[in-house]
């Protein structure tokens, strides 16, 4: 039996010193355990030299697809772009940093074969990230367990290989809010995990700040109804409350007419009550607006330039 082609998606961010080292190394290991390749690098609006060296491997290796974004629309944009472009039986998701190490690339691909499942994510012996990105992923990993059909005792990271049956699946999904991990757990269930090592990111900084990473949780909501089923829980056991408080308040009245009617707890009681309503209204507005911008076919991408030699003779 012949190997499968892997497919090498690569979103790539003011990377221009350290991108062809990736592919240099990643492709050194495909062909020396006999698969054969593909790379679909795609530059997510960096304009520093990011994808003038993209073009150079580019026009070295007819296997090599790449790919320049109009604008910075995120991470994850940046991949459905790449998933796009892919042809392999098997496609794997890594970063440009050195962070996700291609001498790690065969354990995942190996886990993979050897497991029979549709996706296998790196799990990391040691993380080497900031406190406050692994807080991050924490509650983002809370939040997909509560919110979606996420299986049990799975993490998951931009390092992984799934087949092309899962591809094929979330590139189906059109709309502009992008969460690749949501559209994976959606696509299959058959899914693992394969512990590698975490490499120290090798030059610059993440493009990731507290702000792109609100935004990225927010996108959670478009996988689950449930955050409007928890406001209206949350407002029904306050309006049964309230009623309680209420009838209490009123019989307390009659048995002593002299206590006093509690300005400043009411007073608090109508200034929580009216955060909950606004805070309802909000998640109602976040959903409307989602479904506006999708029915208005609002990009998931925008390709200014693609390089793509892969049929020439």
């Amino acid at each position: 039996m012949t190997s499968p082609m892997i497919s090498v998606v690569i979103p790539c961010y003011y990377s221009e010193k350290m991108i062809g080292k990736v592919v240099t190394l990643t492709r050194e290991e495909l062909v020396s355990n006999g698969y054969s390749y593909e790379f679909i690098l795609v530059n997510d609006g960096s304009t520093d030299g990011t994808f003038s060296e993209i073009q150079k491997l580019a026009e070295e290796d007819p296997n090599i697809v790449g790919i320049d974004c109009a604008m910075n629309l995120g991470q994850h944009s940046a991949i459905m772009a790449g998933l796009n472009h892919t042809r392999g039986e098997l496609i794997m998701l890594m970063d440009d940093d050195m962070q996700t190490h291609p001498s790690q690339c065969m354990k995942l691909i190996h886990a993979l074969e050897e497991t029979g499942d549709d996706l296998v994510f790196a799990v990391w012996e040691k993380q080497r990230e900031a406190w406050w990105r692994r807080a991050g992923s924490a509650f983002s990993t809370w939040s997909m367990k509560a919110m979606t059909k996420r299986p049990k005792g799975i993490e998951a990271s931009n390092f992984f290989v799934m087949r092309n049956t899962v591809r094929d699946e979330v590139v189906r999904y059109k709309g502009p809010y992008i969460y690749i991990q949501g559209l994976l757990f959606r696509a299959t269930s058959h899914i693992s995990n394969q512990e590698v090592k975490h490499f120290e990111r090798e030059q610059g900084q993440s493009g990731y700040t507290l702000k792109t990473l609100i935004k990225l949780w927010s996108t959670i909501l478009n996988f689950s109804m449930m955050p409007l089923r928890a406001a209206s829980v949350l407002g029904s056991v306050l309006g049964i409350v309230g009623l309680i408080s209420g009838i209490a308040v009123v019989i307390r009245k009659f048995i002593d007419p002299g206590v006093a009617s509690g300005w400043p707890s009411t007073m608090a009681a109508l200034l929580f009550c009216s955060g909950i309503i606004l805070l309802s209204l909000g998640l109602i507005g976040e959903y409307l607006g989602r479904v506006f911008m999708t029915l208005n076919n609002s990009p998931q991408y925008v390709i200014r330039t693609k390089l793509d030699n892969r049929d020439v003779s």
